[in-house]
């Protein structure tokens, strides 16, 4: 196998394994998919995807990175979450890898609940905190989605024309 197709199917996995990265918490979701798409661009010696299209890539990783902190923060922020719920969060987020689609969908939510109840809140506010911190994640990886299928559309089109 030629060194080049080699180079082609390490970066299409490092794609496919950014974009699990974009639901997955303990992987760095489009910071892989651009890594990927550097590399299949490098191995084409840049004739199908020039600088400029690695540079808006590039941007559009960086735009994805500052979502995934802001949209975590705005739902907790705007139900008033302690930094307990955050940390309940994200610790949940990460159980729930252990436990498939629903751990991944409840974990976030379960841990924030939790840290509020640590922090002494009642469970009302503690459940409205829980859904709120839920709510921001959600957002935050469907933008994260959205922002992957569009670099790889971006990509393709470079790739075509």
């Amino acid at each position: 196998m030629e060194l080049q197709a080699v180079y082609y199917v390490i970066a299409a996995i490092l794609v496919l394994v950014g974009i699990a990265g974009t639901i997955l918490p303990a992987i760095p979701g489009l910071p892989l998919v651009f890594a990927g798409m550097l590399l299949g661009a490098w191995a084409g010696g840049f004739e199908h995807i020039g600088i400029p299209v690695i540079v808006v890539l590039g941007v559009l990783t960086l735009v994805s990175l500052v979502v995934d902190f802001w949209a975590t923060a705005l739902g907790a922020r705007r139900v008033g979450a302690s930094g307990k719920a955050v940390a309940g969060a994200v610790v949940g987020t990460f159980v729930g890898i252990f436990f498939g689609p629903i751990g991944l969908f409840a974990g976030p939510f379960v841990g924030a609940l939790a840290g509020e109840l640590l922090h002494g809140r009642d469970v009302g506010q503690a459940t409205r905190v829980g859904f709120g911190t839920w709510l921001g994640i959600v957002f935050g990886t469907v933008l994260k989605l959205a922002l992957a299928f569009t670099m790889i559309g971006l990509f393709v089109l470079a790739w075509i024309f």
